[in-house]
C-alpha cells in the first residue's frame, strides 16, 4: 500500500472510546497527517472530526482514499456496496474482519481490498522498513 498517495480516510465503526482499537488506529492516523472521517451514528464528533452516520451521508466534495472498517464481518457487505457506489479506491477491513463475497464483489469493481489487517501496523512497517 502507498501511503503517500492517502489523504482522507472514513472509519467505519471508529468508537470515541479512547481504550478501543478503533479509536487508537485514528489517533495514530490523524497523528502521521491522514485526515479522519469518523462514521457512527451514536456521535456527533471524534477526535475533533464530525461523524457521519453512514458512508452515504458523507458529502460527495470529501474525498474518501480509503474506508477503513471496523466492524464484525455481517456488516461489511452494505458498506462495500457503499464503497463501490461512491468509488473509494481502497477497502480496508481491520484485523478479524473476513468477508471473502463482499471482497470478491469490491475487487469486480475496481476496488483494491485489503483484509483482515490492521492499517496502523502496514503503516508503521511502510514507515520502517527492516
Amino acid at each position: 500500500m502507498d501511503f503517500s498517495k492517502v489523504h482522507n480516510i472514513a472509519i467505519v465503526g471508529l468508537s470515541d472510546k479512547e481504550d478501543r482499537p478503533s479509536y487508537q488506529v485514528a489517533r495514530y492516523l490523524q497523528d502521521h497527517g491522514f485526515r479522519i472521517i469518523p462514521v457512527n451514528p451514536a456521535v456527533e464528533t471524534i477526535l475533533g472530526e464530525k461523524a457521519y452516520p453512514d458512508l452515504e451521508a458523507i458529502p460527495a466534495d470529501i474525498p474518501i482514499d480509503i474506508v477503513d472498517v471496523f466492524r464484525r464481518a455481517e456488516a461489511v457487505p452494505p458498506i462495500v456496496d457503499a464503497a463501490i457506489k461512491r468509488v473509494v479506491p481502497v477497502i480496508w477491513l481491520q484485523e478479524g474482519v473476513v468477508h471473502e463475497e463482499a471482497a470478491a464483489r469490491a475487487r469486480a469493481a475496481g476496488l483494491e481490498v485489503i483484509m483482515d489487517r490492521c492499517i496502523k501496523k502496514e503503516h508503521l512497517r511502510s514507515s520502517n522498513p527492516l
